[in-house]
């Protein structure tokens, strides 16, 4: 057992083991200790007691024994405020569960006898989730403090598109002030954003991100191009009705007969 594991968390993440027999539960927690950056706040060998423990301790992630003396481990998750359940990793020696436990959103299925390395698979996914809901969650706190520090300083806009977007990405959050932006541009599945100087990539449809910007500010020119009209400099002619928008940074883009609707807006001085 190699006792000099690499931990995959930032900081200790908590875990109840629950399994009705003892080798078990012992096989999981020393397969644990090996690994640094667990904290093993409980072992249970009923499913009563794993639904108390799981409301007192809060785990993060739950390694969870489907056949228990008396409840299953369906019964002990559908016992759980569904707010609050932890991530569940079902363990059993029975692969007819697997349905199932998808079915009940498992994080994973270890089907004993299980190796270390199938171990140390699971415990990179609950890694990945429990990074991916933290960001989640960050971006959601963040994101409200914007839109209430703005509804307070400006009442009666509260409605109105947000004032900053925040930006997940490569393990960082950043945040963008909507009028500082100059262009966005369909990427794949991540639209690329061009913003003080600097470009940021977010994973967003174009199509989701046009609905959150002010209509009256932000111009669809393009089925993969969305220019700030305040920054629109010059409008030339091109052939069979198409045009091409230059920016005050220099930057062109071409204005398809789609979209012509929007160039006609833009030479009536409506922006």
């Amino acid at each position: 057992m190699n006792n000099n594991k690499t931990g995959i968390y930032d900081s200790l993440t908590k875990v109840l083991i629950v399994d009705d027999e003892p080798p078990a539960r012992k096989r999981i927690r020393e397969l644990l200790e090996s690994r640094r950056g667990f904290e093993i706040v409980a072992e249970c060998a009923t499913g009563k007691s794993a639904v108390s423990a799981i409301e007192e301790y809060e785990p993060d992630l739950v390694f969870l024994d489907i056949r228990l003396g008396d409840l299953n481990a369906f019964e002990v998750i559908n016992a759980l405020d569904v707010q609050r359940t932890p991530l569940i990793v079902f363990v059993t020696a029975y692969d007819e569960f697997a349905v199932r436990a998808f079915d009940h959103h498992a994080l994973d299925y270890l089907l004993k006898p299980f190796d270390d390395e199938r171990f140390d698979e699971t415990l990179t996914l609950a890694a990945e989730r429990i990074r991916s809901d933290s960001l989640r969650s960050l971006d959601e706190r963040l994101s409200g403090l914007f839109r209430d520090l703005e509804a307070s300083q400006h009442p009666d806009s509260a409605r109105d598109a947000p004032g900053r977007l925040v930006i997940r990405s490569a393990g960082k959050v950043s945040f963008v002030r909507i009028s500082d932006i100059e262009w966005i541009e369909a990427d794949g599945y991540y639209v690329s954003i061009r913003a003080a100087g600097k470009s940021h990539l977010m994973r967003e449809s174009l199509k989701n991100l046009e609905s959150k910007l002010d209509p009256t500010r932000f111009l669809r020119i393009h089925r993969s191009t969305i220019v700030n009209a305040d920054r629109i400099k010059e409008l030339h002619p091109h052939f069979h009705g198409e045009y091409y928008v230059e920016l005050e940074s220099g930057k062109r883009f071409k204005l398809s007969r789609s979209y012509r609707e929007n160039a006609e807006r833009i030479l009536e001085g409506r922006f």
